[in-house]
């Protein structure tokens, strides 16, 4: 298959599509802020109405008659464009794929003398990303109480790159029901240093490891303060960075010699050298079994480019920020002592290392998109001049973009004019082998007018030892909306589910001399299916075929999800509440159930009142999940397997969309071992 780079194969056509469209933009961008202007959100209702004789009230009578009058005078310009731009959709690629070089060409190696794209034997992880961001023509956006989709749109590249770029931590907590640290016990696991973990060996980039100084607890650093050997209770004899041989480990019987540990082998908070006899050995960092602290360190950060050093510039602060933020000026946690947004915060599941069982993964509610985000999959890029500004910002973390998905005019779908495209939009770390889309044939009403579809998408993650291609799947999709047509949705389903095995066995062809197959790690679909797993009117989608070939992390079965499991769509009456504005903000109410119910749109029963402010009868499940990451064990190589690592729900684009975006970790073992 052919990787389209531009919207058309001649140069000729380009520049006639170009020049159409310079005649159609002057109505279309009137049209649309004269809608814009008729349709005003709930905060510039609530502007208005503190002050009726306002600058922006008056703006908007005085600019409505004149954007009218301007659009009657464009009107002809725009048929005569629109008379040479719509034939021309019928040649016009399904896709446009860009490519921005991250880094040097130039090839480097490990000190085992394997390449980046070396696939190693243990396996990877790999994190999938998936929100709808709304961004429709101005107009149209203001509907579901957005505006300003330029602005939008360049405000959700940022944050996505500013949260998938800074460094990941995280903090494991033993205890069953207490998910807060103290100020004091936070301080002396700072002490103790922090467990650095590496996520770099999962990617196409060159492995990147900080050598430790050793594993003694009070000594992480070779300048840490409290390393003075002539004083040092675990190292009296000048040793730095390991234990004496009478103290292998911490919490183990150890001889009379041992400074930390009784003779009997107990732990007493009188015995530890570390803390006076007034403080419990639960805030002693050589005791820390109830927290642990995992840091993964940054990827490289891309090339700069000229567009982008303000971003970068951005993206550093806001990795300091990610680790300074735990603490305060004074150097405690904040008032509340409460682990900050800044963090990821897990109860630590028993038998972390087997995560066979269920909900044997981390799952939590984040104010950021993951640290290291692989792919990326977004929904409602509709907007032409919105989706490049999105891509500007996106390049600066994912190399490879596929973009304006879909088709226009009468091309592709069905005799249905298509005035939007697909709105799909998917951005990748690693490179993009194939790609092919499709139009769902069956929509109806307002949304038969966009070319809703589903992008199939195939990536190499790298090369075996046996120079076999290791590749993945990826099927981003947006269903259709309308509510009551569940059978619409299912006709949807059931042609992804056609087309995705389609695409499959036409890309499965053996590749290269020796006539190798690939060898597949992962099969995912992301996307929005325009139902929930809870709400009885979605019953014959709960039952759909495609829960048996993909699995729903978030999902029991049938009308029933987990209970840690929340709503994505929001409700747009209260997008612009104070108390949801930012991504800290909201993240604390989704943390809480009451909060929940304010702001999260629930499924539906004939019991329940339609506003969702102020309601007392009692919800089922916590909201309504509308967006899907899904994964697949089916058709992978002999004796791999797949195990979600982590599950998040994402609040990062607060008051910028009215869906919470969701991530996945998905891990991939071999069975091997490293050589």
């Amino acid at each position: 298959m052919v990787l389209y780079t531009s919207p058309y194969s001649s140069a000729l056509l380009c520049f006639l599509d170009g020049l159409s469209w310079a005649f159609i933009f002057p109505c279309y961008w009137l049209l649309d802020r004269l809608l814009a202007s008729c349709v005003p959100t709930s905060l510039e209702k609530r502007r208005r109405s503190r002050d009726p004789c306002s600058f922006l009230a008056l703006g908007v009578l005085v600019a409505a008659p004149l954007y009218l009058l301007l659009l009657l005078v464009s009107l002809p310009f725009a048929l005569l464009g629109f008379l040479v731009w719509a034939p021309l959709q019928s040649a016009r690629s399904p896709y446009l794929y860009t490519h921005h070089c991250m880094q040097s060409d130039k090839q480097r190696v490990d000190e085992q003398g394997r390449t980046p794209t070396d696939w190693r034997p243990q396996g990877r992880s790999f994190c999938f990303g998936s929100a709808n961001v709304c961004l429709l023509p101005d107009s149209l956006a203001r509907f579901n109480n957005l505006a300003d989709t330029q602005r939008r749109a360049a405000e959700t590249g940022r944050r996505i790159h500013n949260g998938a770029s800074r460094p990941q931590i995280k903090i494991y907590i033993d205890s069953p029901t207490n998910t807060s640290i103290s100020a004091a016990s936070f301080s002396s696991l700072a002490t103790a240093g922090f467990r650095r973990t590496s996520s770099l060996d999962q990617r196409p980039e060159t492995e990147v490891t900080e050598p430790m100084t050793g594993d003694c607890p009070l000594h992480p650093v070779p300048d840490c303060s409290l390393h003075l050997t002539s004083e040092c209770p675990i190292h009296p004899s000048g040793s730095q960075m390991t234990f004496s041989n009478d103290c292998s480990s911490v919490g183990q019987e150890s001889g009379p010699d041992c400074p930390i540990h009784s003779v009997t082998g107990q732990q007493n908070s009188s015995d530890c050298p570390v803390h006076p006899s007034s403080t419990g050995i639960a805030d002693c960092p050589l005791h820390p079994s109830s927290v642990q602290i995992s840091i993964s360190a940054p990827e490289p950060a891309p090339a700069p480019r000229p567009e982008s050093d303000i971003g970068s510039l951005e993206s550093r602060t806001a990795s300091r920020e990610s680790l300074t933020r735990f603490h305060g000026n004074d150097g405690t946690l904040p008032s509340n002592n409460t682990l900050s947004h800044r963090t990821s915060v897990f109860k630590r599941p028993s038998g972390r290392k087997r995560r066979h069982g269920d909900d044997g993964f981390d799952h939590e509610i984040s104010a950021f998109f993951p640290a290291n985000l692989d792919f990326l999959c977004l929904q409602e890029v509709f907007e032409e001049r919105a989706a490049g500004r999105l891509r500007r910002q996106l390049h600066r973390y994912f190399p490879y973009l596929l973009s304006d998905v879909g088709r226009y005019a009468w091309k592709g779908c069905c005799s249905q004019f298509k005035f939007l495209n697909s709105g799909i939009l998917l951005a990748s770390r690693y490179p993009i082998l194939d790609a092919h889309y499709e139009c769902y044939p069956n929509g109806r009403g307002e949304d038969a007018l966009a070319s809703k579809g589903v992008l199939f998408t195939k990536v190499q993650l790298g090369t075996s030892h046996q120079d076999q291609r290791v590749v993945g799947f990826i099927t981003c999709t947006h269903l259709h909306a309308i509510e009551g047509d569940a059978v619409v949705r299912c006709e949807q389903l059931d042609l992804l589910l056609e087309w995705g095995a389609e695409f499959r066995r036409a890309t499965s062809t053996p590749m290269g001399d020796k006539g190798l197959e690939d060898q597949v790690a992962f099969d995912v679909v992301l996307g929005d299916l325009n139902f929930d797993n809870c709400s009885s009117e979605d019953k014959l989608e709960q039952q759909h075929t495609l829960f048996t070939h993909y699995k729903d992390p978030c999902r029991l079965g049938s009308g029933e999800d987990k209970p840690w499991a929340l709503g994505t769509l929001l409700d747009t009456d209260g997008l612009y509440d104070e108390e949801i504005s930012s991504p800290e903000s909201l993240q604390k109410v989704m943390e809480n159930e009451e909060g929940r119910k304010e702001y999260l749109v629930y499924p539906k029963s004939k019991n329940q009142c339609h506003n969702q402010k102020g309601r007392k009868i009692p919800l089922k499940g916590n909201g309504r999940r509308i967006d899907y990451i899904l994964y697949s064990e089916e058709g992978l190589q002999t004796d791999w397997k797949v195990d979600i690592e982590e599950f998040s729900f994402i609040t990062q684009l607060a008051g910028l969309t009215d869906h919470l975006a969701v991530a996945m970790r998905l891990a991939v073992s071999t069975g091997e071992e490293e050589p």
